[in-house]
């Protein structure tokens, strides 16, 4: 039995995307596309599915065909295609749910991170015992080997904040989410040392919204990842349990708004930092 294809990443899904945008902005059918290309309708679908790879000159083709004068988002949908080996988070597909997999993806990728929190310490912050601790308390519960899987791939994602030339960075989170004691005191009280540490690294800025201020959210997470245009931006939502990714524009311009008003409500970096200090003495 041959073995079965791998499913297609999110990177070449969103250029396939991208491209069924470019062509329903041309008000060209698939088949008519596929007319013009010298292709079939179902090989066009094959591509927007992101089954069917695709090379830089036939991206190109396609942008020429849809009549795109957007020479910038064209150079950088070619730039997405013909990748033959696929990223470390890969050996994690068979372990976790694919929503873990598609945002390990997107941070590797991202030229900058935004995210807010209101209950828990941003993924990419969090200490591995911080990490344990809040999968314990996940319903359903997970079993300890999940569990051991979670914790290894949260912190093998951290090192997008190390590499030479990291993304920046920025998390805004509410002084909720930095009085939950996940694991006990001494494990907050370890967190939020290790937040301040963090905190004090070129490419990354914590903002805290304190207690108190009124702020535009409604208590989920979002993880905001940009691209290297504003057309490739994609914003993550932790809607129960599960991340919804979302890269429609009007929703893009929504949750970039949010952010970036919650930004505007929070303690400046050095007061934040003196804040968590405060609740790590408290604790």
């Amino acid at each position: 039995m041959p073995p079965s294809t791998p499913p297609p990443t999110i990177r070449r899904r969103r250029l396939g995307a991208e491209l069924r945008r470019l062509r329903e902005r041309a008000d060209l059918t698939a088949t008519e596309a596929g007319a013009r290309l010298g292709i079939t309708q179902s090989r066009i679908s094959s591509i927007e599915a992101g089954r069917y790879g695709v090379s830089a000159d036939r991206v190109r083709a396609l942008a020429r065909a849809y009549d795109c004068s957007d020479e910038s988002l064209v150079n950088v949908l070619a730039t997405m295609t013909g990748e033959r080996k696929r990223g470390w988070w890969e050996e994690y597909r068979e372990l976790l749910p694919a929503n873990l997999i598609d945002i390990t993806e997107l941070e590797h990728h991202a030229t900058a991170v935004r995210v807010t929190q209101v209950v828990n310490i941003p993924g990419l912050l969090q200490s591995s015992e911080y990490t344990r601790a809040v999968f314990r308390e996940a319903v359903p519960t997970l079993l300890p080997h999940e569990i051991e899987h979670r914790v290894s791939h949260r912190i093998k994602r951290q090192a997008v904040l190390y590499k030479d030339n990291p993304p920046p960075y920025e998390a805004v989170v509410h002084e909720a989410a930095l009085r939950m004691q996940f694991g006990g005191a001494e494990a907050s009280r370890n967190q939020l040392k290790h937040l301040i540490d963090m905190s004090e690294r070129e490419n990354i800025t914590i903002l805290v919204i304190p207690f108190g201020v009124t702020f535009p959210s409604t208590g989920v997470g979002v993880d905001y990842f940009h691209g290297p245009v504003s057309q490739l931006d994609t914003a993550a939502v932790d809607i129960a349990y599960k991340d919804s990714l979302i890269d429609a524009p009007a929703q893009l311009e929504r949750y970039s708004a949010m952010l970036s008003r919650m930004r505007a409500i929070a303690l400046d970096p050095e007061p934040s930092r003196n804040l968590i200090h405060r609740i790590a003495e408290a604790t």
